[in-house]
């Protein structure tokens, strides 16, 4: 009887499951709600941004709309200079008979065409200008070039200050000439024509056996 007892004995406050059975609780769930006035603000947060960068591409594109097409000085440069006579006198004085072939390069660097009224050489010896000899005109396509053959002649030039520079030079066969070139005229831009003038100075020395140029160093001066 006591161990039937024992058997339908029920105890009070022990689960009904074992402990390893027991569920877990949920985890909790977050939800993040976004008001109008939050979605209106980003989107023109987005429309500044693309506003701001459209502006800044259209700053960038008219820089280099103008650096291409800004009017640059037109490069001149001499690409022979020939002696096709020299004579040197000492009697009554020391002076030289000179005849300079040369033949100019105008190069223009811009992408519309330009037009030169005139081109005017001149030709120094050691800082001292010798002479000067003027070129008509003509038009230089865009990127394009044109070369412009002068003679320059000079007979009984005074060099009594620069007679034993000028035998030492034709001793060695080499005489350093340097010329200064201007050009004046116009640019054809679109339908506006813009004045042009530009100055070139060079340094060049010639071989007085073969009459080739072995050296030569052009800038613009302003």
């Amino acid at each position: 009887m006591k161990a039937a007892q024992e058997a339908g004995t029920v105890v009070y406050g022990q689960p009904l499951l074992p402990h390893q059975w027991h569920l877990e609780p949920p985890s909790p769930q977050y939800v993040i709600v976004l008001d109008s006035y939050h979605s209106a603000g980003l989107h023109r947060l987005r429309l500044s941004n693309r506003r701001g960068l459209f502006c800044f591409l259209g700053v960038l594109v008219a820089v280099a709309i103008v650096f291409v097409f800004w009017p640059s000085d037109p490069e001149i440069s001499i690409t022979h200079l020939r002696l096709d006579h020299f004579h040197f006198r000492t009697k009554p004085e020391i002076s030289l008979d000179i005849t300079l072939g040369m033949r100019v390069k105008v190069r223009n660097r811009d992408f519309y065409s330009i037009e030169y009224e005139n081109l005017v050489v001149g030709v120094g010896y050691r800082g001292r200008r010798l002479g000067i000899v003027n070129s008509h005109g003509g038009r230089i396509r865009a990127r394009g070039s044109s070369y412009v053959d002068t003679m320059l002649t000079l007979n009984g030039v005074e060099m009594l200050s620069d007679a034993i520079s000028l035998i030492e030079d034709l001793a060695k066969g080499a005489i350093e000439f340097d010329t200064v070139s201007d050009i004046e005229g116009k640019i054809a831009l679109f339908s506006l024509e813009l004045p042009l003038k530009a100055k070139v100075a060079c340094e060049i020395t010639v071989n007085t056996d073969d009459q080739t140029i072995t050296r030569q160093n052009c800038y613009p001066e302003f």
